[in-house]
C-alpha cells in the first residue's frame, strides 16, 4: 500500500470517527456540508488541541482521490484524532496489517476465491431482491426553496436541508438549485438556514411539496444587508445595529489559513460593520440565534 493509498485509509478512518460523534451525519466526504467542516474542525481542537482550517478539508479531504500527500504536520493530526501518536506509527502499524493480510492470503488463495465469488452472487442477488421489494415504488422529487416575501428563488449555499426520522439525520441533496428527495412513503424535512426561520415539512407520494417557502429572520435579513450593502450613512447603520443586537450579543469569526477563531462583543462588532469593507462582504454567516425578542445574541461566522 503507497502513502496516497494509506492517505486515502486516513481519511476513511477519520470519517468514521466524525460519525461517532455525529451519528445523524451518513453521508461521505463528498456530501460533507460546510456545518460537517466546522463540526470536525471544533472535534479536532478538543481531541487534538489542534486547529485545522476549513480551506485544507475543502483541499484534501472532501477530493474523492488525492493526487499529492498533504505536509506530515496535518497528517500528524489526523493520526492523532483516528487514536495513534503520529503519521509515522499509523504508517507503521498498517504496513504490517497489509503484510500479514498478503501472506495470508497467499496461503489461502483458492479458499478465498470461491468465498469471494459467493459473496458477489449473494449480494448481486440481495440488491435485486431488495431494490424490487422495497424501492421500486420510490420517486424523486425536485423541491425550490423560496422567500415568502419576495417569491424569489433562495440561495442554496444559505440552506441546510436534512431528513429526519427516529434514528439519524442524512443531508438532502442539491442539484440545479432544488433540494434532490427520494421518497417511499413519507419522510419528514428539516430546513435551517441562518436568514430564515426553521421549517418542518412532511414530503410524501401524493404530497410532494413542490415549492417550500420560508419565512425570513428580519433581523438576520438586516444584519446580512449591512454586511453585503454600501451604505455610507453610518450613523443610521449604527442606530439600526443598536436595535437588532443585543447587548449580550457573542461573534465568532472562523478564519482562514488554520489561524483559529477571533471573539467580537457587541461594541467591537459593530465597529466593524459601521464602516463597509472588502474582508467583511468576503464573511459568511453560518449561524444566527435569536432572543424572545427577536435581538440577535449570537454569530457565528467563517472569513472566506
Amino acid at each position: 500500500m503507497n502513502p496516497l493509498d494509506l492517505f486515502q485509509n486516513l481519511k476513511n478512518d477519520v470519517l468514521l470517527v466524525y460519525k461517532e460523534h455525529h451519528p445523524y451525519f451518513q453521508g461521505t466526504w463528498k456530501t460533507f456540508s460546510s456545518q460537517d467542516i466546522q463540526n470536525l474542525i471544533e472535534l479536532i481542537e478538543i481531541k487534538v488541541k489542534q486547529t485545522v482550517s476549513e480551506k485544507w478539508i475543502y483541499t484534501h479531504l472532501k477530493p474523492e482521490t488525492n493526487d499529492k500527500l498533504p505536509r506530515k504536520d496535518m497528517l500528524n493530526i489526523l493520526s492523532q484524532l483516528v487514536g495513534f501518536s503520529s503519521w509515522d506509527e499509523y504508517v507503521f502499524k498498517h504496513k504490517i496489517v497489509v503484510t500479514e493480510l498478503h501472506t495470508e492470503e497467499m496461503k489461502s488463495n483458492k479458499n478465498k476465491i470461491i468465498w469471494f465469488t459467493g459473496l458477489l452472487v449473494l449480494t448481486a442477488i440481495s440488491a435485486f431482491v431488495f431494490y424490487n421489494l422495497i424501492y421500486e415504488n420510490d420517486n424523486v422529487h425536485s423541491l425550490e426553496v423560496k422567500d415568502s416575501y419576495t417569491n424569489d428563488k433562495i440561495n442554496m449555499g444559505d440552506i441546510k436541508a436534512t431528513i429526519v426520522n427516529d434514528s439519524s439525520e442524512i443531508p438532502v441533496e442539491i442539484i440545479n438549485s432544488e433540494l434532490q428527495i427520494k421518497i417511499k412513503d413519507s419522510i419528514k424535512v428539516v430546513i435551517n438556514s441562518p436568514f430564515y426561520e426553521e421549517k418542518e415539512i412532511m414530503v410524501t407520494n401524493t404530497h410532494p411539496h413542490p415549492n417550500i417557502v420560508l419565512e425570513p429572520n428580519d433581523y438576520a435579513m438586516m444584519l446580512k444587508g449591512f454586511m453585503k450593502s454600501d451604505i455610507k450613512d453610518w450613523q443610521t447603520r449604527k442606530e439600526q445595529l443598536d436595535k437588532i443586537l443585543s447587548d449580550d450579543l457573542e461573534v465568532i469569526v472562523m478564519l482562514k489559513n488554520n489561524l483559529g477563531a477571533e471573539y467580537f462583543n457587541k461594541e467591537e462588532f459593530s465597529e466593524k460593520l459601521i464602516i463597509p469593507s472588502a474582508s467583511l462582504k468576503k464573511m459568511k454567516v453560518l449561524e444566527i440565534k435569536n432572543q424572545a425578542n427577536k435581538q440577535i445574541n449570537f454569530i457565528r461566522i467563517i472569513q472566506q
